[in-house]
């Protein structure tokens, strides 16, 4: 079930529908088994305008709305997270925080890059010691002159090893969020190096890394936003990373169900297709459910964003509520399958490894909970 969409979204919609078919789906047991995607989709995805959905046309962009950035989130989502991940760290946490906080000359400089592929941005706030205690960050950045010495490690870094540039919080001041700065840093900058992370459970193809930070040094000109209010910059993209996730995990949902069901009409038990059977239709029936719920919670984040009000609890919720019925509609999708759900000839066992992680980067659903519930009763448990 979805809203009737506009004649523009659904064009993004099917267009978004076929890339994913045509060059991600028939790849991506493939390089999940590599854990190594392609490097030459980037480049896909920026002809195809992806890269550049939201941003100004002026920098290369194409404006659109929030449920449209949304619907190709879902779709990739559907395809394979890890390029769903490629766009939602490069364009969605790094160029809109761009676009949103930068100057003229950082607008121009990076910006048409991000929007056409040929530059691809990482997002560095977790490190190895604070992840969802972000505010307490201790990589610092130091004044030299009219230049800035950055120094530190992050950790768990989407887009880490082919990124031109990262988006850097340091600290520049006292102890707390207050004391948080944003840089735009050059990935070929001396003293920079990132570390591949391979191993992983889930999205094994997506380029994750460590950051490695040895007094990298950066002009002032590339500070984005002002001193000491970084930490504003990383919580205004997460909330919109929240929400890409949200739209990304009714991706993986939906490609569980249509999946399983179409498996469920094929696989014959006890003398008939496995749907006729009353427990597996209860599988399908609360995985659909959970699929239009978080449709709907996502849509609503979207809305919000664009009537410009508040929507950091929206995406909270939505957030929450899509991870974790991402996790439950791999679950319930396996279980139909049976033992093949469990070998990679299909997709489930990748969706259910993939939609692991979404419960915990960009905030575990611990605390969005907080966070739903500092709203409700108007104290703080963090």
């Amino acid at each position: 079930m979805t809203l009737a969409l506009t004649e523009e979204q659904e064009l993004l919609r099917s267009t978004a529908a076929e890339f994913v078919d045509r060059e991600v789906v028939p790849n991506r047991a493939r390089w999940d088994r590599e854990e190594q995607v392609d490097r030459q989709i980037v480049g896909r995805l920026g002809e195809l305008g992806f890269l550049g959905l939201t941003l100004p046309e002026e920098v290369g962009g194409t404006p659109v709305d929030s449920r449209s950035y949304c619907l190709l989130m879902e779709e990739l989502g559907r395809g394979d997270s890890a390029i769903r991940g490629i766009v939602s760290v490069s364009l969605g946490l790094v160029g809109t925080s761009i676009a949103r906080y930068g100057t003229d000359e950082q607008r121009k400089h990076w910006l048409p890059g991000i929007a056409d592929g040929s530059v691809l941005a990482c997002f560095g706030l977790t490190e190895p010691g604070t992840g969802s205690d972000a505010g307490n960050l201790t990589a610092r950045a130091v004044r030299d002159g009219a230049d800035w010495l950055l120094s530190g490690e992050k950790v768990f870094i989407t887009n880490g090893t082919w990124a031109q540039v990262a988006l850097v919080f340091a600290r520049t001041g006292g102890a707390g969020p207050r004391g948080v700065t944003a840089f735009l840093v050059p990935t070929d900058a001396a003293g920079f190096e990132a570390r591949e992370i391979t191993g992983k459970l889930g999205l094994r193809g997506q380029a994750t890394a460590s950051l490695h930070m040895q007094e990298v040094r950066v002009p002032d000109a590339n500070r984005l936003g002002e001193e000491g209010r970084g930490f504003r910059v990383a919580m205004s993209a997460l909330d919109k990373g929240r929400m890409s996730i949200a739209a990304g995990c009714v991706g993986i949902a939906r490609g569980c169900l249509e999946a399983a069901t179409q498996y469920a009409g094929q696989r014959i038990q006890f003398g008939k297709p496995i749907a006729g059977h009353q427990l597996v239709q209860e599988l399908l029936a609360d995985t659909a459910v959970d699929l239009d719920a978080g449709r709907m919670l996502t849509w609503l984040a979207a809305d919000l964003l664009d009537r410009g009000e508040p929507m950091s609890l929206a995406a909270s919720k939505a957030k929450l509520f899509a991870s974790e019925a991402a996790v439950r509609a791999a679950n319930n999708c396996l279980q139909v399958f049976g033992g093949y759900g469990y070998v990679e000839d299909y997709p489930v066992g990748k969706y259910l490894r993939d939609a692991r992680v979404m419960t915990l980067y960009e905030g575990t659903s611990q605390v969005q909970k907080l966070i739903i519930g500092r709203a409700l009763t108007g104290i703080s448990a963090f």
